[in-house]
């Protein structure tokens, strides 16, 4: 483990104490790259402009030709958080802009990932003959080719990247080859409200909405929030603004109804909403939907409302995460019994197998070993018609996507298809047999393209903070900052006596500890349940605890070792 202090620009630092910053805030905001007061404007007007998207001219006047021949129009989507959230914004943002629209989202268990030539199928038979994806397609050169046998169109918004071939079809995505968009981070949720975007400004060029200048599309920017932080995107500027815009909608009462629910299926106060509690409470629920069940569920509470329906279904989606957690522990201890009878410590990567995982929570053990391990991740299962399916997770020095695209190369017959990101992906396998190949093959993989002091779990701080400064105005005025992936939130190094320690929730640590300037903090330390010494050097956030109405300052504990200071 290294604990390393980010680097502060010192001419940044400046020019962002010169702006007024808070001096803490400016230390922050400079070691994240931000180096001019501007970089943090959060107001709408910022955002990038639709034009640099490539194909969006394109979409935005095919769709307004469906919209003024009312030909009906059908939005495949994926089956987690983006895809339920961009689905549920193309139909809440076409139908305001006068579409016929309906949704079709793939059960993960029958058909797997995005359009494929079964899905064009399932949407022949529903008599569809335009098809608009959100959050898949751009790997789907199979699913458009049948499309088009069947005198089908496809339009494609999704955000993965690109395999070797592209599909035949009109594609906005600004990762596709060609694409100057600024921001490449945008979520399926974010593309598929920027198409929105252009198609209003199309049918305002065609005089579709006569003196007026049509729907306020901002309204669809809760959902936009939900879906860009669920899915672990990069927070550039623009998706800060795009998140921010969206939790001040849902701050100040104006969230859908379906978010609206989900907040009270979580126990959490809309009007203190922050990136955490869509990331951490309601992301969760709605995945649930499409690990255990049916994501139509999650789109279908997004999307009407009726109330009553609503928080039935947000309810149902509350259990399903219930059950959804006890899955996951399950699997965790099993995938680590396994670890247990290997030398993790030798090796660069981990492919974890067992013939009763479920394959909807994969991914999230996946990522729960990679956590504790360090190493690049694969966690497979079986599928329903003996396939095996993966999900991976990396680390800091390995493109996960790349890696599995070696793999592929060098096995031509080894994985049946994958696709993803730099640091998550998924894989099938034709069977289980095919394991062990993998495994060695990843492997090898790993060693070639990463680095030996990868493998070392580095944590980085803001550094110290003076005992006056730890205090309840800071942890505020940082809460109310949007964090995420890219924009890490604050994290502090200290030291510390431990005055009290206990055990809650089986298996978190509620800490009370005093600081170098006598003070006293409340603080918890989630998934670990060991004691810890009397005196620690702690990895720490500060944080407002909300409980029974009143708001504390609280330290949450990121990591925790013996303090070795004198005294």
């Amino acid at each position: 483990m290294h604990i390393l202090t980010r680097p502060v620009p010192p001419a940044a630092e400046q020019h962002l104490l010169t702006a007024g910053l808070h001096p803490i805030e400016a230390r922050i905001y400079a070691a994240r790259g931000i180096a001019a007061i501007e970089e943090l404007e959060t107001e709408f007007k910022h955002l990038l402009p639709t034009e640099g998207l490539k194909g969006i001219g394109e979409l935005a006047q095919r769709l307004a030709d469906a919209i003024a021949r009312q030909e009906p129009i059908l939005i495949v989507a994926d089956y987690d958080a983006d895809g339920a959230t961009a689905c549920s914004v193309g139909i809440r943002g076409l139908r305001l802009l006068g579409a016929k629209v309906d949704f079709l989202v793939p059960n993960r268990f029958e058909y797997g990932y995005g359009l494929t030539p079964e899905i064009v199928e399932l949407a022949n038979a529903k008599g569809a003959r335009l098809i608009v994806t959100v959050d898949n397609g751009i790997a789907s050169v199979a699913g458009v080719a049948r499309a088009r046998e069947l005198g089908m169109e496809v339009l494609i918004t999704d955000h993965h990247l690109p395999g070797d071939a592209l599909p035949e079809a009109p594609i906005v995505n600004p990762n596709q080859p060609g694409c100057s968009f600024a921001s490449k981070h945008l979520a399926g949720v974010g593309v598929m409200f920027y198409v929105l975007l252009g198609l209003r400004a199309e049918l305002r060029r065609r005089g579709s909405f006569g003196e007026e200048s049509g729907p306020n599309l901002a309204c669809l920017l809760d959902l936009v929030a939900l879906g860009t932080v669920a899915d672990v995107v990069k927070l550039d500027a623009n998706n800060r603004i795009l998140v921010e815009q969206g939790l001040k909608r849902i701050r100040a009462g104006k969230a859908c109804t379906g978010i609206r629910v989900l907040y009270q299926a979580a126990g959490r106060e809309p009007r203190r909403a922050s990136a955490f509690d869509l990331g951490f409470m309601l992301g969760p629920r709605l995945n649930a939907a499409g690990r255990l069940d049916d994501m139509s569920l999650g789109i279908s509470c997004l999307t009407t409302d009726d109330d009553a329906a609503a928080l039935a279904m947000a309810r149902e989606l509350d259990q399903l995460n219930r059950e959804r957690r006890s899955i996951e522990a399950e699997m965790q201890d099993v995938a680590q019994a396994k670890l247990d009878q290997i030398a993790v410590g030798d090796r660069y990567s981990l492919t974890v197998f067992d013939q009763d995982f479920h394959q909807g929570v994969i991914g999230l053990v996946a990522s729960r070993l990679k956590d504790k391990h360090h190493r690049p991740t694969i966690v497979l299962a079986e599928g329903l018609e003996g396939e095996v399916k993966g999900s991976g997770r990396s680390i800091n020095g390995l493109h996960l996507r790349d890696a599995l695209d070696l793999v592929s190369k060098r096995e031509p017959d080894l994985i049946v298809k994958f696709g993803g990101h730099a640091m998550a992906a998924g894989l099938t396998l034709a069977d289980a047999g095919q394991i062990e190949r993998f495994r060695n093959a990843f492997e090898a993989v790993c060693r070639e393209l990463m680095p030996a002091e990868a493998l070392t779990r580095t944590i980085e701080t803001d550094g110290e903070l003076d005992p006056p400064a730890m205090n309840m105005e800071l942890a505020e005025r940082l809460d109310s900052r949007v964090w995420g992936q890219g924009f890490p939130v604050p994290r502090f190094i200290g030291h510390f006596r431990v005055s009290k320690q206990r055990i809650v929730g089986e298996k978190h640590l509620k800490l009370e500890l005093q600081g170098q300037g006598r003070q006293s903090f409340e603080a918890m330390y989630f998934q670990r349940s060991e004691p810890l010494p009397e005196r620690i050097e702690a990895v720490y956030q500060l944080s407002v605890n909300e409980w029974q109405g009143k708001r504390s300052l609280q330290l949450l504990i990121d990591h925790a070792s013996e303090d070795r200071q004198d005294g």
